[in-house]
This record gives structure tokens, C-alpha cells and sequence, in this order.
């Protein structure tokens, strides 16, 4: 029959299993800072979070095909996660280094966005990089404490960050919390920029005049200023800095509540608005994180475990990512999801969507091959819109 080919073809294309793999940078680290067996199982470990989607140790030793005993695989899952080689400086870091140059251009700074995220009693504190409209974990630590940091643990989560980004530019991105003369202070002191969001209560002095509010700027939707060199606070001993306002218009029916007052000093207007709208890929990965992809509000793991968790998150987030940009770079990506939709003026899923659920897609398909055989023989008249996803897939698969 007309359909033999393409069956022969689908049946030969999915007749072993594939895994999925890291890029071959990520394999070449983790071989070498990690056992035979430690690596191992973090591959394991990146495929079930990458495929279910949880972070909770007991599902994923319900998920972990490994022929042992349930209560064995569990402990087993968390005596790894206890190991010492799971270390963000020694296993993280190096990797970070090997993303910026494949992914970055040394000419255009580096978005670095702080901020936390708190359930239960979890305070989660960590410092990403702006990539894509989304942020990859660089550096994270787990306050002992609720609320908001201080100015020394501020420091201590930007110090080793900043060391590894030593040869590049780099712009810090805090929301009000991080608006402290302090904070910019001691960034200045290590000539590193910053923007900071500030509360619209504090006072400012320009030179020759009386302290003001900013709430008494004048601020009005589709209005903006940039004040340079201008005292912040009434408090004296601190430095000058320049603050920006920016409150967008109403745009298509919608008003944002209040405007934007920003402690900056990159010097300019437009690129301290323009640069600040970034800050929100930090929320989009945390939500990315959670409810929005590793479920990772589900986790009840101790602070030492729940930390190399997010490291787990870490490598398989900055995969996905990786792998859904060559997915959009093969021009497949209409495979994995809908690439418009009417009434969105922006792209509906991120390069982090795409790989996630690319992989998924593909995947499924080892466990589906009777099913699907069975649909092409009795779908013949779609057997060249197949012979296209057919080809999509081995674009996908070639990847791992």
C-alpha cells in the first residue's frame, strides 16, 4: 500500500528508546566534577523533572524506574541530594561560564535581576540572568528568616556573582526592596551599575534646591523624567545618584496603577526604562519554577536539600531553554505549540516552553508507536502532513 514506506520509516525511526541528554559542554563538566554513579543519577533526575514536571522527592521516587524498592529509591533520592558535590561554585558556575560565550555578546551588559520568593517556610533568595524574557539561576541562598534581606546578605548573594562576572559589563535589577542607599553604594564602589525601584515616599534634593518628595514630581500616566546627580534621601554622609521616573499610558484600555521611580546610574532615560522592563523575566522564571513548569512548591524538603533541588531546576531550566532556541531555530516550533494566537500582539510561549514540552512531545511517542502506526494506516490521506512531523521529530531528536 501507498502508506508502507512511511510505516516502515516511523517503525525503524522509534525502534529504541531515546533519552534525553545534556548539551555535550553540560556532559563534559558533569563527568568530570561527579562519579560515575552521581552522574547517572543526575541525568536521571534532570529527565523526570523535564518529563512530569515535579520537584517533590516522593514523586520522584515514584517516577524513578529504578528496580528497587520504593522506600529505598526515596532514600536513595535524598542521600543525593545531601552529597557535597552539588555545589553551585564547582558544578554551576563553570557552566554559566560556558553559556555566556555561546550565548551572549560580550559588547551588551549583562542583566542580572534580585529578588525572593517565599511558601511555607521557604524564603528563597537569588540572583538570575535576564535571558530571553525569562532569567537563569545564578547564585541563590535559603534565609533562615521571613521577610525581606538585609544589606548583608544582599552582599553576600551579589559577591560571588559578581566575581564570576568579573570580565563582563553588568547591570543589577532590584524591585523596592533592594532600593537602599547602601545597596547602591556599595555597587558603586565596585563600579557596577544598577536600577533600582524605589518607593514613591522617599525625599530627593537636586542641587541649590529644597528636599522633595518623588510622589510630588508630577509623575502622570505617559509622562517621564530623569534627574541626574541628584541627592537621595535627607539622610547625609551618602553619595548622589540619578532617578528616573517613567508611567506608561494607557495602552489599550489598561492603566498601571502607579509609575515607576528608579535609583540608577547608568545615565540615561531610555536605557534605564528600557532595561529595567527586563526585571520581570525573574518573576516569569519563578513562576516557570512553580506552578508554571517544576512544581516546586510541592517540595517539603529540608533547606539543604530543597537547595540542590533548585540546582536540579537550574540545569534542566537552562536546557530547556537551550533546546526550545534550536527548536525555533529549525523552524519546528508549530510542531510543540501555537506560535500565534489571535488578539496577542507578542509570541504566546517562551524558548523554555517550547523545549520543555518539545521533549515531551517526542518522547511520548516511543510509549505511543502501536497507536500511532495504527492512525496512519487508517488517516491515509494525512500521510504527508505525517512524513513533515515525522521529519520535525527527528530535528527534535537529533538534539539528544
Amino acid at each position: 500500500s501507498p502508506s508502507t514506506p512511511y510505516l516502515v520509516c516511523f517503525s525503524l525511526f522509534f525502534s529504541k528508546p531515546y533519552i534525553i541528554m545534556f548539551p555535550q559542554f553540560y556532559q563534559n563538566h558533569l563527568e568530570k566534577q561527579l562519579k560515575s554513579a552521581e552522574y547517572h543519577t543526575l541525568k536521571a533526575l534532570v529527565y523526570l523533572l523535564q518529563s512530569h514536571k515535579q520537584v517533590s522527592i516522593e514523586l520522584l521516587a515514584s517516577f524513578w524506574p529504578y528496580p528497587i524498592q520504593f522506600e529505598s529509591r526515596r532514600r536513595s533520592l535524598q542521600r543525593f541530594l545531601k552529597l557535597d558535590s552539588l555545589n553551585i561554585e564547582s558544578l554551576w558556575f563553570p557552566l554559566v561560564k560556558e553559556i555566556l560565550q555561546a550565548k551572549f555578546n560580550k559588547s551588551q551588559p549583562l542583566k542580572l535581576a534580585i529578588d525572593r520568593t517565599q511558601w511555607r517556610a521557604h524564603n528563597v533568595f537569588m540572583v538570575s540572568l535576564i535571558w530571553e524574557k525569562r532569567s537563569i539561576p545564578l547564585y541563590w541562598q535559603l534565609l533562615d528568616k521571613r521577610g525581606c534581606s538585609n544589606i548583608d546578605e544582599q552582599k553576600a548573594l551579589l559577591t560571588p556573582v559578581l566575581e564570576l562576572l568579573s570580565d563582563y559589563e553588568v547591570i543589577v535589577l532590584g524591585a523596592r526592596e533592594f532600593g537602599s542607599v547602601k545597596l547602591a553604594s556599595w555597587l558603586c564602589q565596585r563600579q557596577v551599575k544598577f536600577i533600582f525601584r524605589v518607593k514613591q515616599g522617599r525625599y530627593i534634593q537636586e542641587e541649590n534646591s529644597d528636599y522633595i518628595r518623588l510622589s510630588d514630581m508630577g509623575l502622570v500616566p505617559g509622562t517621564s523624567f530623569y534627574l541626574a546627580d541628584t541627592k537621595f534621601t535627607k539622610q547625609k554622609g551618602f553619595g548622589t545618584f540619578d532617578i528616573a521616573g517613567y508611567w506608561r499610558r494607557k495602552y489599550r484600555g489598561k492603566q498601571e496603577d502607579e509609575g515607576w521611580y528608579l535609583l540608577t546610574n547608568v545615565g540615561s532615560l531610555k536605557q534605564s526604562i528600557d532595561t529595567f522592563k527586563c526585571r520581570s523575566g525573574i518573576e516569569a522564571m519563578f513562576k516557570d519554577c512553580k506552578t508554571g513548569g517544576y512544581n516546586l512548591e510541592k517540595s517539603h524538603a529540608n533547606n539543604q536539600r530543597l537547595s540542590s533541588l533548585i540546582l536540579l531546576i537550574a540545569l534542566a531550566y537552562s536546557c530547556a531553554i537551550i533546546q526550545g532556541q534550536k527548536i525555533k531555530k529549525m523552524g519546528v516550533q508549530k510542531y510543540v505549540g501555537r506560535v500565534t494566537e489571535y488578539g496577542r500582539s507578542i509570541r504566546r510561549h517562551s524558548s523554555f516552553w517550547i523545549g520543555l514540552y518539545g521533549q515531551s512531545w517526542v518522547i511520548g511517542m516511543e510509549f505511543c508507536q502501536d497507536i500511532i502506526t495504527e492512525l496512519i494506516r487508517i488517516r491515509r490521506n494525512k500521510l504527508p502532513f505525517i512524513q513533515r512531523g515525522l521529519r520535525a521529530m527527528s530535528f527534535i531528536l537529533s538534539m539528544f
